[in-house]
């Protein structure tokens, strides 16, 4: 059902990881010329296409499972893809920022995007988890029938 735990945490992952669009992950005083990722003194996910597709799709998937509370086996694979990209999209943005973060120099700020994706995760796994708890559930009442 829709008004079950794992939907509530599979919402707030998805809006943890579309919220990325409106967050920057770290950013600097001014504008630093000639950087990839801090030319507008930011670093966000619109700067990587990448970035953009993994964690863009890492919130719709947790969105889509949230309908999918009738097939729970298919909501876990989901979530789990879910996870995956959340997790491909982290490594990727600190591979960018280890790439280009000589450009920027010692003045750069986090903000608050490096912990979002981080957010997403945790709560992806506990929607995993008291999904897999209904699936047991459900199995242990059949076998009782």
């Amino acid at each position: 059902m829709l008004q079950r735990i794992q939907s509530i945490f599979l919402l707030l992952a998805g809006a943890a990881s579309l919220a990325l669009f409106g967050f920057p992950f770290a950013t600097t005083p001014t504008e630093v010329e000639g950087s990839m990722l801090f030319a507008d003194a930011a670093y966000n996910v619109q700067d990587q296409p990448a970035l953009m597709g993994l964690f863009g799709l890492a919130g719709v998937l947790a969105i889509i499972s949230i309908f999918l509370f009738s097939k729970r086996l298919l909501q876990m694979r989901i979530s789990i893809f879910s996870f995956i990209a959340n997790l491909i999209g982290v490594v990727l943005a600190v591979i960018f920022y280890m790439q280009n973060s000589s450009d920027a120099g010692d003045t750069v700020n986090d903000g608050i995007g490096i912990y979002l994706p981080v957010a997403a995760m945790i709560f992806t796994l506990l929607a995993h988890r008291f999904i897999n708890k209904d699936e047991k559930l459900v199995r242990s009442m059949d076998r009782l029938r």
